[in-house]
């Protein structure tokens, strides 16, 4: 009996082999760093080099142009960041939950789910500053385009993550109300979203703090908000003043953390 049980277990694969595999692993790992570092054309020399440069341009941006009419743009321009974040998160909620919806096995049927996935891939392969880009050009710049950016970029990040939640969620209440006769809406609706709400919002919360840090971005192409200061103040060569906007900037990034923070632990604490 001992004799055949051992024989029923596979042989280890040998030493040798394990370490072939490993070295050639190693190998290609290495072949595409150094196919990288090339493509990428990094230069230590030039590095080295622009480090006069880079002093000079401290010197000119500190110390930081802390005048009243300066920190009061700044400031101003710091809230409109906020509310495009702010809207670009919640509008996206809706089209988010549609699509998550859609993208999830138990509630739609195979074609609305593949269609469905296929949409999310799109709209997540779509960087926001590109769809910044198309929406400046549509209707102008000015904070408008960056709102439909990130509403966009961010329904098909937020219903992926938004399905797999739905997807991993335990399967016992749908198991239960499908073998009671509820269709796949009712199985959404009391089976899957009940149990998975406190998942979704903490989702929702980490893409506002990514969307606040985006429109950050999406201002330097002409979105509007902080960024397009930033943007102004280094093509005027005014880094005294680009240095208080980053500074604002760093402000209202710490404010978002810790009011998302805050609400995390509300929801903890009620769950």
């Amino acid at each position: 009996m001992t004799t055949a049980v051992r024989r029923a277990v596979p042989p280890k694969p040998p030493r040798t082999r394990l370490r072939v595999v490993g070295w050639v692993v190693a190998a290609l790992l290495v072949a595409a760093h150094v196919a990288a570092w090339s493509a990428t054309e990094i230069s230590l020399s030039a590095l080295a080099e622009g480090t006069t440069g880079m002093g000079e341009f401290l010197s000119e941006a500190i110390p930081p142009d802390l005048s009243g009419e300066v920190l009061a743009e700044s400031a101003s321009a710091a809230v409109v960041t906020l509310w495009i974040g702010l809207l670009g998160t919640t509008l996206s909620i809706p089209g988010s939950l549609v699509l998550a919806l859609l993208a999830t096995r138990d509630t739609a049927p195979a074609w609305a789910y593949q269609a469905a996935r296929g949409l999310l891939s799109f709209l997540r392969a779509v960087p926001d500053v590109v769809f910044a880009l198309i929406f400046v050009t549509a209707v102008g710049l000015g904070p408008f385009p960056g709102v439909l950016a990130l509403v966009f970029h961010n329904v098909g990040v937020m219903g992926k993550l938004w399905a797999e939640t739905l997807e991993d969620a335990d399967p016992g209440p749908a198991q239960a109300l499908r073998s009671a006769g509820a269709g796949r809406v009712q199985v959404a609706a009391h089976a899957l979203l009940p149990v998975v709400t406190p998942q979704l919002v903490g989702l929702l919360l980490y893409r506002f703090d990514v969307n606040v840090r985006s429109s950050l971005v999406l201002g330097l192409v002409g979105a509007g908000g902080i960024g397009f200061l930033i943007n102004q103040a280094i093509q005027l060569f005014q880094f005294d003043e680009m240095l208080t906007h980053i500074l604002v900037v760093l402000v209202l990034i710490v404010a978002v953390d810790r009011l998302s923070a805050l609400v995390r632990r509300l929801l903890g604490s009620t769950s």
